[in-house]
């Protein structure tokens, strides 16, 4: 593991793209039966647009050709975050939740419940997320049963929970050890690292958040005991992943064989 000394990010599994944050390499990992998860095609990352001129060349040469933005209309509104074309490469909306997730009395709401139950609030807000999600998700997922050598990049603002839900779920599909799991989806907390106090002066800036900043900082951790219980939130009402993308996305065990021959060497 190489340690760049700029960013204090491990590289890899971190890829440095100059003006987004939290991006990484979802490949590597090992499946309970010995094979590999194909490494540099899947990317994850938080918001895109503030990619700088050394960052689209980063961003070229990685050949990521399809991006898929999971945010809300709202919210890139509100932010002031729309992201901005590429060349040669294809921007996908695929907005993932509920629309008004993002107005101020609907984080305010969700703020206090962080505070009060940090858990509690992640299941809620995951499983709000994998219900609300499966039109954003399926088309993932089809695109990555369609097109298994070309590398995507799926992303939201901080790449941590709609982006850390579907990639739970590719990895949980593709037979991913459980601690595996565990340890990639703690890996935002060091991913979000450097960008921190750009992001608190961001939030200390707007009312809703500056008023819940203990909501805030709970709101921002991705620990591991909080991925064990989504886990077992996943296995428990939903019939583990294969009955998810089965029931709640319309995918059949043809789709979910293609998908797991096509990322597992």
């Amino acid at each position: 593991m190489i340690v760049n000394s700029e960013s204090s990010l491990p590289y890899p599994p971190f890829v440095e793209v100059e003006g987004v944050i939290n991006m990484r390499s979802v490949g590597g990992y090992t499946t309970s039966t010995g094979r590999t998860l194909k490494p540099n095609i899947i990317y994850r990352s938080g918001d895109v647009s503030s990619i700088t001129e050394r960052g689209r060349v980063q961003f070229s040469e990685l050949g990521i050709h399809t991006v898929f933005d999971f945010r809300a209309d709202s919210e890139i509104k509100d932010y002031d975050s729309a992201t901005p074309a590429m060349e040669r490469v294809t921007m996908i909306r695929a907005p993932a939740g509920i629309e008004h997730a993002f107005d101020p009395a609907s984080i305010a709401i969700r703020l206090k419940k962080w505070e009060t139950d940090e858990l509690q609030a992640f299941l809620g807000t995951y499983e709000e997320i994998l219900d609300t999600a499966t039109e954003a998700f399926r088309t993932v997922f089809v695109h990555l049963r369609d097109h298994p050598d070309e590398p995507c990049l799926v992303h939201c603002t901080a790449g941590k929970d709609r982006t850390g839900m579907f990639i739970t779920l590719l990895l949980m599909l593709l037979g991913v050890e459980d601690h595996q799991i565990v340890d990639e989806y703690a890996l935002t907390t060091v991913g979000l690292a450097p960008s921190m106090p750009q992001l608190i002066r961001k939030f200390q800036k707007m009312p809703v958040f500056r008023d819940n900043w203990e909501g805030v900082l709970n709101m921002g951790s991705s620990k591991p005991e909080t991925m064990v219980a989504t886990m077992r939130l996943i296995g428990q009402k939903y019939d583990g992943v294969e009955g998810y993308l089965k029931a709640q996305l319309n995918l059949d065990g043809e789709d979910i064989e293609r998908i797991q021959e096509n990322y597992l060497i």
